[in-house]
């Protein structure tokens, strides 16, 4: 069973948290940073495919392509206001 996009954000962010904390050995926190990693990746490509699944929703009345500008700030500020804590790394263009 595939797990949902929240309840890879919420095992995300437990991860990030137990690392924040800072008191795991080396080869634990080198684990539970590489599963960040790949939720972290998990969870950008849903919200892509959430993304272009919008995008063919959005037609106008001729069924013709609307494409309309999402404010990635507006889809964010909900979770933000959760959290309050963004995950960015390196080789990211955008933060969680």
């Amino acid at each position: 069973m595939e797990k949902t996009f929240e309840s890879s954000l919420d095992e995300l962010e437990k991860i990030v948290s137990q690392l924040e904390d800072g008191d795991l050995p080396l080869e634990t926190s080198l684990k539970l940073f590489e599963d960040g990693v790949k939720l972290s990746r998990e969870c950008r490509d849903r919200l892509v495919q959430a993304e272009r699944r919008i995008e063919i929703l959005m037609k106008d009345a001729d069924g013709s392509p609307s494409l309309q500008e999402l404010e990635p700030d507006s889809l964010r500020a909900e979770r933000k206001t959760q959290s309050g804590k963004r995950i960015v790394f390196e080789d990211d263009d955008e933060p969680f």
